[in-house]
């Protein structure tokens, strides 16, 4: 492993950052957590490759607050930040589409 930062998926909701941190640090000292709110995952970063590949392989399908979690090398963000396309709504434009009524016969 290259990196030092963990993904960590599969959170329960109710899990906080210092619970997260305490079932990290049997693997070597965290620097950061950081829960996303309400997605279910966060990141943890440990001081070494050698502590986050540890922590990687203690932690990845084990259960934390009922839940078991996916931990695997974090991804560094995509260019362009992914998000909406310029301009919005969908691709195509105009009118609405399905049945258009044309007369009597």
């Amino acid at each position: 492993m290259q990196g030092n930062k963990l993904f960590v998926g599969n959170l329960s909701y109710m899990v906080s950052e210092e619970e997260l941190k305490q079932a990290f640090s049997p693997f070597g000292k965290v620097v950061t957590v950081n829960i996303i709110q309400g997605k279910g995952f966060g990141f943890v970063e440990m001081e070494s490759p050698q502590a986050a590949q540890a922590a990687k392989d203690g932690m990845n399908g084990k259960e934390l607050d009922g839940r078991n979690l996916t931990v695997d090398e974090a991804r560094p963000p995509r260019e362009g930040g992914g998000g909406r396309r310029p301009g919005g709504g969908r691709p195509g434009g105009g009118g609405r589409g399905g049945f258009q009524r044309r007369g009597r016969w």
